[in-house]
């Protein structure tokens, strides 16, 4: 019998002190102040290097953690902040994602927003739908597109905290850097991830982050 389908968190780095995401997240800085120094683990990978179609990178443990993260996908969820930096009504259709024509994903991806826009068919297979009536439409929008394989939720920290807080997300990887932010945007903060069930199942550490994986017990 398959594995039944699950609602993932891959590769969510945080630092030391709990926060996903730095404070002035901006088009130059789109993780915030210092942000950027919480993803070091896997910006020299092999699979990272891929992605950007560029060879060579390292092949040890964060690599690992990082090709997992695109195993057996079939959909994204993300947060209107991880599709760009526009807010509030879109002025236009000119902004398409972080990641240029050929964006990471190879899937349907569905942004969670409160202004509607038309979907955008990008290369690669990457289709942007965008989801104004809330997190449990998009969850449901996202299992039926993969058709059966996972649906990883991509972040940011606001959007990981209100499936977190629901019991729908089924495994975390977190990658806590040896960064201190002071500042941010707090992953933990006011959610007792114990009382709703989630448990530590793995735990490795390497030069650049400890990866932890909690799973949700049901």
């Amino acid at each position: 019998m398959p594995d039944p389908q699950k609602l993932r968190v891959n590769c969510f780095s945080i630092s030391l002190d709990g926060y996903g995401a730095g404070v002035e997240q901006s088009l130059q800085s789109p993780m915030g102040v210092h942000g950027m120094e919480l993803h070091d683990w896997v910006l020299g990978t092999r699979s990272f290097k891929t992605m950007l179609g560029q060879g060579g990178g390292s092949t040890g443990v964060d690599n690992q953690f990082a090709e997992r993260g695109f195993e057996n996908l079939g959909a994204w969820i993300l947060g209107r902040n991880m599709f760009g930096p526009v807010r509030g009504p879109w002025p236009d259709d000119s902004w398409k994602g972080w990641w240029g024509t050929n964006p990471p994903y190879h899937c349907p991806v569905f942004v969670l927003t409160h202004h509607a826009r038309d979907p955008i068919d990008m290369e690669g297979g990457t289709t942007f739908h965008f989801v104004t009536d809330g997190i449990h439409a998009a969850l449901k929008a996202a299992r039926e597109a993969a058709k059966g394989k996972d649906v990883r939720l991509g972040g940011g920290v606001s959007t990981v905290r209100q499936y977190m807080a629901q019991r729908l997300v089924d495994e975390l990887h977190l990658a806590v850097s040896p960064v201190l932010l002071g500042r941010g945007e707090s992953l933990f903060q006011g959610q007792d991830w114990r009382a709703l069930g989630y448990r530590c199942v793995e735990q490795v550490a390497t030069e650049k982050a400890t990866h932890v994986t909690l799973r949700r017990e049901d």
